[in-house]
């Protein structure tokens, strides 16, 4: 592969990544909500969990995964436990900016660290599978319109993660930043903000019609 070939696919690749990242989803305000509370490098944690589960989704995607995805059945299954995993986490932090449990005596991640953070951002991040049907259709649009091989395929990919871990880490920084003159109040009902936010994706992923369904009304 030529040096030109090379930069240009990681180059569109990074762009493109950048213009999913302008439209801010709720995994971009947790960044944001984690480093005002806990610090940049906290933030961080929860920057690099996000990063990884979207290369696993993107790699899945390449492999032809999304075919299962696809199907109504399984997307009502999935859609069903990503929406209970958001509205779970949604109220756990609603009720965690009043320095109250979700259930008695039972914290998700009782231990502020950097591994607990790490984890709660794969469990978020997780949570809608269904992504992957997005990515596999977005490949073969480029695969098509570029005529690229799995070399270039696998440098576009390279350039949408390494463009969410530039933007987030840069919403780490300003969150961090941001701590520093935001009144505890207001951490407080940004905490609970980003909560009913969770709920609201979680209740949009369970109504949102299936992508195989659509497929047939289409025929």
């Amino acid at each position: 592969m030529k040096g030109k070939d090379f930069s240009f696919a990681i180059l569109k690749g990074f762009r493109f990544g950048l213009l999913l990242q302008f439209a801010v989803g709720p995994m971009c305000l947790i960044v944001f909500q984690t480093a005002t509370a806990y610090g940049f490098f906290k933030g961080l944690s929860v920057v690099f969990a996000i990063a990884l589960v979207d290369a696993l989704y993107i790699a899945l995607s390449c492999v032809g995964v999304a075919a299962i995805m696809n199907r109504p059945g399984v997307q009502k299954t999935v859609k069903l436990i990503g929406c209970i995993v958001l509205v779970f986490f949604g109220l756990n932090t609603i009720f965690g900016a009043f320095h109250r449990n979700l259930l008695p005596d039972i914290a998700l991640f009782p231990d502020v660290t950097g591994g607990s953070l790490f984890m709660k951002g794969l469990v978020l991040t997780a949570s809608n599978p269904l992504t992957i049907i997005f990515w596999s259709g977005m490949f073969s649009t480029q695969m098509i319109e570029n005529n690229w091989k799995k070399e270039q395929l696998f440098l576009f990919a390279a350039g949408c993660v390494m463009a969410t871990i530039v933007f987030l880490t840069g919403v780490s920084l300003i969150g961090s930043m941001a701590s520093g003159f935001l009144p505890s109040a207001l951490i407080q009902l940004l905490n609970a903000v980003v909560g009913f936010i969770l709920i609201g994706f979680g209740i949009k992923l369970l109504v949102k019609k299936d992508n195989a369904r659509k497929t047939e009304e289409m025929a």
